[in-house]
């Protein structure tokens, strides 16, 4: 039978379900499953990562490829099918060189890592956890090579998550962050900011109803998803029909239960306005993480959920709108504050050990902390067992704080038990698109008028036609250079932070 463009779909669509299928493994290894289930939920995702690893690189997908080649010749170099191809080939390539078997056991390792890491934070016990740690990072370490890089083995990872980045690019973006936001935080700091005000006691069912209906009215779709709790809130979907977010509350902590909803519904956004062409297609899949995702990289993926829960859910503006229904929730916790006192407050400097919790001006540096570390692991230069001392003493450096546990510390993330290494930076990166992004939609007199009044489907519209729409049919750089005109910079970020502190310094 000849290979055509339709074999190569078909191909692609069989690769896409099976990844969909590790997603909801994934996803309810972290929310749902029994702790006794770990070790052959492991086995489960390692034989199922397999046969993705298999199905993505093997004979059947590689003739579809050049079948579809064949067919396609002579067609507009520009036309989606040929990138559709062409990604494939280049991402499959990729995944190629790692060993099948360490793919397998990488993914097996995932599931058990992370269950080690839930008792080891749970327990403030890191000792426990290191020797899970060690392995995983060995293996990083075997992927990066076998994956090939340049300068740093870092970069080989890192860009898996985010293509094109380098470490050197990341240091000097690094470098203009540090000079920009340290005055900025040294003046904030000098403002008195009544933020006690939100560790009273808030019943968690009225943060989730709360939460809830804002990310409805930001835009999430909850015909086509659902929020459950875990450790440590994340996105995840199994096409656009079925994105799935997650969130973490604390009765005496109210802005991390809202604003980790509306950071994943941000997340959920992309995934739902992918273009349902795109559906099971090259464009919706991360064939080198063997990961279903509908977004450009993980950067742009978190500009989506840092511009809804900073450039939108930290405004002074969406307050304004929004606080009495707030206190109308919490009418005794609520009683004494204004509107202009709880966005002061959530807004308000607060160096702390928690990256997840932490203020605009202070995120950063707990992104450069990891990825200093990573990238110190990768190189050989940092080991295991140092990393509580060397967490700490960055600690102290970047925020000038005393890290009183491992839980509050090293333990603290997810990550690296999940093997994402590389992925922290895109943190930032996602911080600075987010604004990019934010100030263009903000050039669209719809989109200013929604935002004026409290209604966020101009802003929502505005992101899927320039965003969400192309899944990964366009590279990052493609996606904010067709919407924003501009390359990746820090301009558009420092100032949003600046004006931040303006207000602040009032």
């Amino acid at each position: 039978m000849p290979m055509t463009y339709e074999t190569f779909t078909r191909e692609i669509a069989r690769l896409n379900d099976v990844l969909c299928s590790i997603n909801l493994l994934t996803w309810d290894s972290r929310t749902m499953m029994p702790a006794g289930g770990v070790e052959s939920r492991g086995k489960q995702i390692a034989t199922l990562t397999g046969i993705a690893r298999d199905l993505a690189t093997g004979d059947a997908l590689q003739k579809a490829i050049e079948g579809a080649r064949s067919e396609l010749t002579g067609v507009p170099a520009d036309d989606l099918r040929l990138r559709a191809i062409e990604t494939a080939a280049t991402q499959t390539a990729t995944l190629a060189r790692i060993p099948a078997s360490l793919v397998s056991e990488a993914a097996e390792l995932k599931t058990l890592a992370q269950s080690a890491w839930a008792r080891a934070r749970a327990a403030d016990d890191f000792a426990g956890f290191a020797p899970m740690l060690e392995r995983t990072m060995e293996m990083q370490r075997q992927i990066a090579g076998a994956i090939g890089y340049d300068e740093h083995p870092y970069d080989a990872l890192v860009s898996t998550y985010e293509p094109g980045m380098r470490w050197k690019r990341l240091r000097g973006l690094y470098g203009e962050l540090q000079t920009a936001l340290l005055p900025l935080l040294d003046r904030a700091r000098e403002v008195r900011i009544r933020s006690d005000i939100l560790e009273r006691s808030y019943p968690v069912e009225s943060q989730r109803a709360f939460s809830v209906r804002m990310a409805q009215r930001m835009g999430y779709d909850f015909d086509r998803g659902r929020l459950d709790n875990t450790v440590h809130p994340f996105e995840i979907s199994f096409t656009r029909e079925d994105v799935r977010i997650t969130g973490r509350f604390r009765d005496t902590w109210l802005p991390g239960g809202l604003f980790a909803v509306w950071h994943e519904a941000g997340h959920g956004l992309y995934e739902q306005g992918v273009s349902p062409d795109l559906t099971r297609s090259a464009f919706t899949a991360d064939f080198v993480n063997l990961y279903a995702v509908g977004g450009a990289s993980f950067g742009t993926h978190e500009s989506q959920s840092r511009l809804l829960e900073n450039r939108v859910g930290r405004s002074r503006r969406f307050w304004e709108l929004h606080f009495e229904e707030l206190r109308q929730a919490f009418p005794d916790q609520l009683s004494d504050v204004s509107a202009d006192e709880f966005w002061r407050a959530v807004n308000a400097p607060r160096p702390g050990h928690i990256r997840v919790e932490a203020d605009e001006l202070t995120y950063d540096f707990h992104i450069m902390l990891r990825s200093e570390i990573e990238a110190g692991l990768m190189a050989g230069e940092v080991s295991v067992g140092e990393l509580p001392e060397i967490w700490a003493a960055k600690m102290r450096s970047y925020l000038g704080l005393t890290v009183p546990s491992d839980t509050l510390g090293v333990l603290q993330d997810v990550h690296w038990s999940s093997g994402m290494i590389g992925s922290f930076p895109t943190y930032t990166i996602g911080n600075i698109m987010s604004s990019q992004f934010f100030a263009a939609a903000r050039k669209d007199q719809a989109v200013e008028t929604g935002l004026e009044i409290g209604d966020y489907q101009p802003l929502k519209t505005w992101l899927n036609d320039q965003v969400h729409r192309h899944g990964r049919s366009r590279s990052p750089s493609e996606l904010l250079l067709a919407a924003t005109g501009s390359e990746l910079s820090t301009e558009a970020y420092i100032a949003d932070l600046t004006h931040k502190v303006d207000e602040l310094t009032l």
